[in-house]
């Protein structure tokens, strides 16, 4: 039977481990663009007053304006500009009189920096942020969150993400702790407010809204998340999802993007990395917790998905099992 107090989204978050990153005030005036290219870290933003077009990795322009609240879990590249800037050149030439400026020069002034003309009427004015996943499978999980959301009229989300900058910019005791959980809130907040409905004839990006918005597989997954012990198989999870093996097989993989027995393992192995970095707990008590029969099968298997046996991953430990 589902548990009902299994939470997949929030042990996802969790399991993540956010850390803060850094947050600034950039204002933008006249015609300006800015472009930057990054490692795949985590990256937010809200638009406290103007407008601007945003692009990132590739996918289609967004408009935002005021009240807007962007976020995406893993950025490589984006670009932001001025509305004004629409139709010039994506090399960076002048097109029809606009001049696309060097998106490496800014004027920095009291609270913000500005991009564009520095004595101009500001057109836009952002609060962005990066932040960092702490753990290991961090490049696993991000893959089952959405690659961009773009939410609208997310007061909420705006009130956390000031908290968070103010928190940032602060010297106060228990900063780290304070910074830690708001990041937990905001992404929370983010993922179960992000809009469920799909363009008509487009197909919702996999992952583990898609899953949990689908009755039959939420029912499924909230079953592997509330006990990864249980022996699983695909038969029993199918049963708990009221389909058929090859119906629940098919379903699950299209909605998650991975079949549901790799999706397991990933998730065990996810909590494996965790109680091996928390060095309390021995190999057969870990194996215990997410189902393997002892320390020899978990050090097996660990070492298959890995590449590494658990007593070489992190500080060695007693008791390891080679």
């Amino acid at each position: 039977m589902a548990d009902p107090t299994s939470d997949p989204l929030g042990e996802i978050v969790s399991l993540l481990r956010p850390r803060a990153g850094f947050a600034k005030v950039a204002s933008g005036a006249g015609r300006w663009r800015v472009t930057r290219e990054l490692d795949g870290e985590p990256f937010y933003c809200v638009v406290l007053d103007g407008a601007a077009r945003m692009t990132v990795d590739g996918h289609p322009a967004v408009q935002l304006q005021a009240g807007d609240f962007v976020l995406v879990p893993s950025l490589f590249h984006f670009a932001m500009e001025s509305m004004e800037m629409e139709g010039a050149g994506k090399e960076g030439t002048a097109r029809e009189g606009l001049t696309v400026l060097d998106p490496s020069l800014a004027t920095p002034l009291p609270g913000e920096i500005r991009h564009g003309d520095p004595e101009g009427s500001v057109n836009a004015r952002l609060l962005v942020g990066h932040f960092h996943f702490g753990s290991p499978d961090a490049r696993l999980l991000v893959q089952l969150l959405p690659r961009l959301l773009h939410l609208r009229g997310a007061e909420r989300l705006s009130a956390l993400v000031r908290l968070l900058t103010d928190e940032t910019r602060a010297a106060r005791p228990a900063r780290e702790m304070i910074l830690a959980r708001l990041l937990d809130v905001i992404l929370l907040e983010a993922l179960r407010a992000a809009p469920d409905e799909t363009a008509p004839g487009e197909t919702p990006p996999s992952g583990i809204l898609r899953g949990l918005a689908d009755e039959r597989l939420a029912a499924s997954l909230r079953c592997l998340h509330g006990d990864p012990a249980q022996d699983w198989t695909i038969e029993s999870l199918a049963r708990e999802a009221s389909l058929s093996r090859s119906a629940f097989y098919k379903r699950f993989r299209a909605a998650l993007g991975m079949p549901p027995m790799e999706y397991l393992t990933a998730w065990r192995m996810a909590l494996a990395k965790t109680y091996l970095d928390q060095r309390d707990l021995g190999m057969e008590e870990i194996a215990g917790r997410i189902g393997y029969g002892s320390a020899s099968a978990f050090s097996t298997a660990f070492t298959r998905f890995v590449g590494v046996p658990p007593s070489r991953y992190g500080a060695p430990r007693e008791g390891a099992a080679a």
